[in-house]
């Protein structure tokens, strides 16, 4: 069990050593941290593993200079200059933040970046500032489009935060995929199996092993099957990816590099890295924010109170099981499957980094 602050420091340390400035370094263990403690160590501490392999394999950039080049006053392009995901997406969301201030909205296409953590990270940063805050990306390409077996798109997220008067705000973070890729991982780590529906083997049978991928295997979009509505998932990741990469110049499904090192950057891609979206819309753009945040308390509440079915304890707001699970784990602390504690020992050793057993 550790303290989220003790993991805070010792990934912060990680990143220094590989050459990170310690602003840039907090910027990215805060992001890790917090994928923990709302409860998907999915992108948490296992992607550490990912980002040093990544920088070991030189495709990482660990002194970026992210960028504006290209505004208009509602609207921005950043350049990520191939650093990690973390910084180009604090810098998009801080934009289309300010962008709102004077034009109601802000609106942030994000191209040259990597992996960002967890989306409804930067959406939430809208909450403060009475706006509500969208983030997407686009991510490596291991999803197959509904009748395919070709690897086309990522698990492509997309965050909606939208903040409420008395109520906890309103978080949607889901992946376009019934299962995030960090999930599979965690899974292999655990040494378990998957359900069906969530990946299928190169042939397109369904599988239920989080291996699969390494086998030429491919993710599923929402839905899993046509007949439970795949090509509503698709519909979705696509949307995802034109919003993430076509605004931005960025990389679009099967050209996004991966963020893994052992999957080679694809040969003849168009577009740089890989792109995000984000947006900050002001409340007061529409009506005065205390009646709205009143309003959006009306709507939680209504939800509440719906009549759960049979065997269900009560019905959940989306951001309810992240904002109790983030209560819990700070007073608690964390948790680490025991193969990912070893791969962080491993990478303490190779960095000369204290590392806690």
């Amino acid at each position: 069990m550790y303290s989220h602050d003790y993991l805070f420091n010792f990934t912060k340390s990680v990143f220094m050593k590989m050459g990170h400035s310690e602003e840039h370094s907090e910027s990215i263990a805060a992001v890790f941290i917090a994928a923990e403690l709302r409860g998907h160590p999915s992108h948490g501490m296992i992607r550490i593993r990912e980002y040093y392999e990544l920088w070991k394999a030189g495709r990482l950039n660990v002194t970026p200079v992210v960028r504006i080049v290209h505004e208009s006053p509602g609207t921005a392009v950043v350049d990520g200059d191939n650093g990690a995901g973390m910084l180009a997406a604090e810098k998009s969301m801080k934009t289309a933040i300010e962008k709102a201030r004077t034009a109601g909205t802000g609106w942030v296409a994000t191209r040259n970046s990597n992996h960002f953590g967890i989306a409804g990270y930067y959406a939430m940063m809208a909450l403060e500032e009475d706006m509500a805050g969208i983030c997407l990306t686009n991510a490596n390409p291991l999803v197959a489009p509904t009748f395919s077996v070709s690897r086309m798109m990522g698990t492509n997220p997309i965050a909606v935060a939208v903040p409420a008067l008395h109520q906890p705000p309103f978080v949607a973070d889901f992946a376009t995929t019934p299962i995030a890729r960090g999930k599979l991982a965690v899974a292999e780590k655990k040494g378990e199996k998957v359900a069906f529906g969530f990946v299928q083997d190169k042939t397109g049978r369904p599988s239920d092993d989080p291996t699969i991928l390494k086998a030429g295997g491919s993710m599923l979009t929402l839905g899993g099957d046509r007949l439970h509505g795949s090509h509503k998932g698709y519909c979705l990741s696509a949307i995802v990816d034109i919003f993430s990469a076509l605004f931005s110049g960025a990389g679009f499904g099967p050209f996004v590099p991966p963020s893994v090192a052992y999957l080679p950057v694809p040969e003849g891609r168009t577009g740089e890295g890989t792109g995000h979206f984000f947006g900050a819309v002001r409340i007061d753009a529409f009506r005065p924010a205390a009646e709205f945040k009143a309003a959006m308390d009306e709507w939680i509440e209504t939800f509440r109170s719906s009549k759960p079915a049979e065997g269900q304890e009560r019905v959940l707001i989306p951001g309810d099981p992240e904002r109790e699970t983030e209560k819990r784990l700070r007073k608690e602390g964390i948790t680490l499957v025991p193969a990912i504690r070893k791969d962080l020992l491993s990478i303490a050793g190779e960095l000369d980094i204290a590392f806690g057993n």
